[in-house]
């Protein structure tokens, strides 16, 4: 039996975690036997931004690569891309360095990291959908039409969920604890008793 821990809360004030939960839960004689992250989009989009380009110039050592800055938040980041459709006064999402991308196919990226390309330094990423997890298109970076301010998590901007997945070893004596109402019935009954 798959339980949502955000489902839970629905239905009852739960400010344990889930893990702790899942102990509750076990003491009730629901066995929980594991306790997943789901993640709307893998990797959450932790550490990624909503930026505005700038500035964009020719990169002058290659013939496809970009040199931008970037304001995210409060501060401006030099970026190089390589998308042929970034360009100042857009609204795009950045990945800052120590954040790790999540694409639609494939592994992880390794975590992005401020490096020197081609001579110019770049210190975080302009981001594609299909690099982020959001789409399939890789035919130049997000351009997004927003006026939220720059800095905004992206994982806010998109609506991007985290829940816990709690696996429950339902027995057959137990029907009463087949259902979110039923298990949140469990945590309310275990948690009033000392």
């Amino acid at each position: 039996m798959k339980i949502s821990y955000q489902w839970l809360k629905q239905y009852i004030n739960i400010p344990e975690t889930a893990e702790e939960i899942g102990h509750v839960l076990t003491s009730t004689g629901l066995e929980v036997e594991s306790v997943e992250l789901f993640e709307t989009v893998k990797g959450g989009l932790k550490g990624l931004v909503i930026g505005e380009v700038l500035t964009c110039a020719k990169h002058l050592n290659a013939d496809k690569l970009s040199i931008t800055t970037v304001l995210v938040g409060d501060r401006v980041l030099p970026i190089i891309c390589g998308a042929s459709n970034v360009a100042a006064g857009q609204k795009v999402v950045v990945a800052l360095p120590g954040s790790t991308v999540h694409p639609t196919k494939g592994e992880p990226f390794t975590t992005i990291k401020a490096t020197k390309i081609r001579g110019e330094v770049s210190e975080g990423m302009i981001c594609a959908e299909d690099e982020i997890g959001l789409g399939e298109s890789h035919a130049g970076i997000m351009v997004l039409d927003t006026v939220v301010p720059n800095g905004t998590a992206a994982a806010t901007f998109f609506n991007i969920e985290t829940d816990y997945v709690l696996e429950i070893g339902l027995t057959p004596n137990r029907a009463d604890a087949a259902s979110h109402i039923g298990v949140a019935r469990d945590i309310k009954a275990a948690k009033a008793c000392p």
